[in-house]
């Protein structure tokens, strides 16, 4: 019970993600690279402006325990927050790429795929131990994902360069303990933005003047970008990579929803099936907690 908030962080975060379609429609006539941009760069700017006006106290206590680390402990606190940023950046580009040039499907695939690369990468960089029916969830899993990659194995190898960014991403982030989680969002963040400056003035288009643009991106920057990332890591604090891993098919589940009941999109027996499986799946994954919780309210 004692890990109740942490669970509801990690399902808040991907629930929030799983909607993100309804704010991205409104303005899809604008080129994805330049969504892309004015997010990182709004997002950057909002948290560094939070961090100067609101956490200076916390900021230089954090600086102390920075500075009072030992050498290895310094390098490895620089090396996470790095490799955050530059995985943030990596998923970021590889999405809006896929999404471009490949397809929309493998984009979606690619965060079915994400939890079992997640899963994997914690069994085995982690050592996080996982039990038999888990094992049998991500079986499940594979098997879910596999029926939806069934008629295009290219949408399936570019799904699995998204997602297995965002899965190192999640189990990196496991280990990144001792610091307050919105500075080191806020570093990973303003590092992404400072590698993308230099890409802006070659790949971006005309500067937007609709208001409409700027209030989505500032809605996208806050509620689907900030506070979700923030859940993350707040999960990551008490939960395992792995659990928060398979909890991240929310995300699909709901998108798969949407598209059915609000977009229209067809959708065949294969994919029903198959996200009946992933859904199956996580109830397996997670059956131990909810029984356990039961138990406990009995």
């Amino acid at each position: 019970m004692k890990d109740t908030k942490y669970y509801i962080a990690a399902v808040t975060s991907f629930t929030i993600w799983g909607f993100f379609s309804l704010v991205l429609k409104p303005i899809h006539s604008y080129p994805s690279v330049d969504i892309l941009f004015y997010r990182v760069f709004s997002c950057a700017i909002l948290m560094f402006a939070i961090v100067l006006l609101f956490k200076r106290r916390i900021l230089l206590d954090n600086i102390a325990v920075f500075k009072a680390l030992p050498v290895k402990g310094k390098l490895k606190a620089i090396g996470l927050n790095v490799a955050g940023g530059l995985l943030l950046t990596a998923n970021w580009f590889s999405f809006i790429y896929v999404m471009n040039h490949i397809s929309v499907k493998a984009t979606s695939l690619a965060y079915l795929v994400c939890p079992i690369l997640t899963t994997l990468l914690a069994f085995f960089i982690l050592q996080e131990k996982l039990s038999k029916p888990q094992w049998a969830a991500v079986a499940l899993s594979i098997t879910g994902c596999g029926l939806l990659s069934y008629s295009n194995i290219m949408d399936m190898s570019f799904s699995m360069i998204v997602g297995f960014t965002y899965a190192l991403y999640l189990v990196s982030q496991r280990e990144n303990k001792g610091f307050d989680k919105f500075l080191n969002l806020t570093f990973q963040i303003l590092l992404s933005a400072f590698i993308l400056v230099p890409f802006y003035p070659i790949y971006s288009g005309p500067v937007p003047a609709s208001f409409e643009f700027y209030f989505y991106i500032e809605l996208i920057a806050v509620a689907f970008t900030i506070i979700p990332l923030l859940l993350n890591l707040f999960a990551l604090k008490r939960i395992n990579s792995s659990t928060v891993g398979m909890l991240l098919y929310i995300n699909p589940i709901i998108t798969f929803c949407l598209a059915a009941t609000v977009y229209h999109e067809r959708l065949n027996n294969l994919q029903i099936v198959a996200y009946g499986i992933i859904f199956f799946a996580i109830v397996v994954f997670n059956y131990q907690l909810l029984f356990k919780k039961q138990a406990l309210q009995v």
